[in-house]
């Protein structure tokens, strides 16, 4: 068990957020899921987050199992770090004074932020010299945390403890960079190292200073710091890292990615297969498996009868559970569906986020009474509902990293139509293919989306195809085991150097 392919791993793994705990989005099932699952496989792996408001019960009657400090301007910054276990698995919770003067999760201005994040992240580093546990690997996640990767790259050079421990930078969601933390960096002294030897750009040019190759604007923003400090960096699918190297999906970054291509691939998400199963799922009106899938048309009424809708088994039922944002595509979804509503059929979304948007789906679903329907904010039934009972699910999204939406569909038999991007390219088959398991469309529009709803009613309409489409969408296996032995390959692959 002692050689370079099956020791076990030490790895120092920080987030924002982490399901079942605290979840605003995607990045809290991945946090939730891939250290839980290392860990079965027998790697140390330790899941470190901040200690946001919403967590503070959890430990209001513990005692910190350590008070690391963190150097500020000159002086140090205490935190206090609590331990707790969720799912049989320790999960340590970073306390201290930017993080006690926060009042959210996350704020729309980055570097409101900014200060929080990076002591958290420095904090999380000192939590494990303070053990005297050195980790083999950091693996970060997105801007919250790249502060650590920085900070490796810089100070933990020359550091006695930290020298040699390598990182890694899972990049959830390009654009949102991290702006405006240039003071907060300033405060806990953090900077550009001097020269970190970039991959060998495309042109066969000589080596390059990573962060020199970097936009003036980077230098103050989390993420690119990040980027540039991570000896490796993933996407959450392998078809986004493709895409974070064009001008559509770079942010403003592209050109510096495709310098550094060498270092960037992609792995795709899972899917936690316990939590998401139509055989088990509590919400349910009836729960089924694929022998079963009769028993699917009572979640079909249930969800016709919860939103309001004409209580009919025969008329096709497209859901979506999304935020509502631009993002997302709900207003590309909108003017699809009122072609799709108006000629007879059915719609029900579950979803929050612009105030504007979603007043455009509450006078949407005013047009067709009976036709569509939307709920403002999220609730577990309704999803599982929406899950289990519509026969389609639609995602226009203009990018999508990996998305787990169209995983949980197929899995409750609902045929995806989803646009071609990112992880919607990587899990969805268009139905034209053999081994299809869905429809997909390319431009992100209203035309391109009720054109592939009209492909969706035509399968619909025929229960031979569509049965059998429903039950390939359901033999669809996306657990996680898959994935982390991909993360351990490129852990070991980055030790090795």
């Amino acid at each position: 068990m002692r050689n370079g392919v099956d020791k076990p791993l030490r790895v120092l793994f920080l987030s924002a957020e982490a399901a079942p705990l605290i979840k605003v989005g995607g990045l809290a099932d991945f946090a939730g899921s891939l250290p839980a699952r290392l860990r079965r496989m027998g790697h140390d792996v330790r899941l470190v987050l901040p200690l946001h408001p919403s967590l503070r019960p959890l430990v209001a009657d513990a005692k910190p199992v350590a008070r690391p400090a963190v150097s500020a301007r000159g002086s140090s910054m205490q935190a206090e770090v609590y331990l707790i276990e969720e799912n049989g698995a320790p999960v340590y919770l970073v306390d201290g004074p930017p993080l006690r003067a926060s009042d959210a999760i996350y704020h729309a201005d980055a570097g409101r932020d900014a200060p929080k994040y990076v002591f958290f992240s420095l904090a999380a580093l000192e939590l494990a010299r303070s053990q005297g546990w050195k980790p083999d690997l950091v693996h970060t996640n997105d801007w919250h945390t790249a502060a650590a990767n920085l900070w490796l790259a810089g100070h933990g050079r020359q550091d006695r403890f930290f020298r040699g421990v390598r990182s890694i930078l899972s990049v959830h969601n390009l654009p949102y960079f991290g702006q405006n933390a240039g003071w907060a960096l300033a405060q806990f002294g953090l900077g550009v190292p001097e020269h970190i030897p970039a991959a060998r750009p495309a042109s066969d040019a000589a080596e390059y200073d990573r962060f020199a190759a970097l936009p003036f604007w980077a230098y103050s923003t989390l993420l690119p710091l990040g980027i540039a400090s991570a000896d490796r960096i993933i996407t959450v699918s392998p078809s986004y890292a493709k895409e974070i190297l064009t001008p559509e999906f770079g942010a403003g970054l592209e050109e510096y990615l495709r310098t550094q291509q060498d270092r960037i691939e992609g792995i795709l998400n899972g899917l936690d297969q316990v939590v998401w199963d139509p055989a088990t799922d509590a919400q349910l009106e009836s729960n089924f498996d694929p022998a079963t899938i009769d028993r699917r048309a009572d979640n079909k009424l249930s969800l016709q009868k919860a939103f309001g809708l004409d209580p009919d088994p025969f008329t096709p039922l497209i859901g979506m559970v999304t935020r509502l944002d631009e993002q997302k595509g709900i207003d590309i979804a909108l003017p699809a569906l009122e072609c799709w509503c108006g000629g007879g059929n059915q719609a029900a979304i579950l979803g929050a986020g612009d105030p504007y948007l979603e007043q455009q789906c509450r006078a949407f679903a005013a047009r067709h009474p009976g036709r569509a329907a939307v709920e403002i904010g999220y609730h577990d039934r309704l999803a599982s509902l929406i899950y289990g009972g519509s026969d389609g699910f639609l995602i226009p999204s203009r990018y999508e990293p990996c998305g787990t939406s169209q995983m949980i569909a197929m899995r409750y038999g609902s045929l995806p139509i989803v646009r071609a991007v990112g992880g919607l390219k990587d899990t969805v088959r268009d139905a034209s293919q053999e081994d299809g398991t869905g429809l997909t469309f390319g431009d992100a529009s209203p035309t391109a989306a009720a054109m592939a709803l009209g492909r969706a009613e035509e399968i619909f309409r025929e229960p031979q195809r569509r049965d059998k489409l429903q039950l390939r969408c359901m033999d669809q296996n996306f657990d996680w085991a898959r994935s982390a032995e991909a993360y351990l390959a490129v852990y070991r692959r980055v030790i090795a150097g």
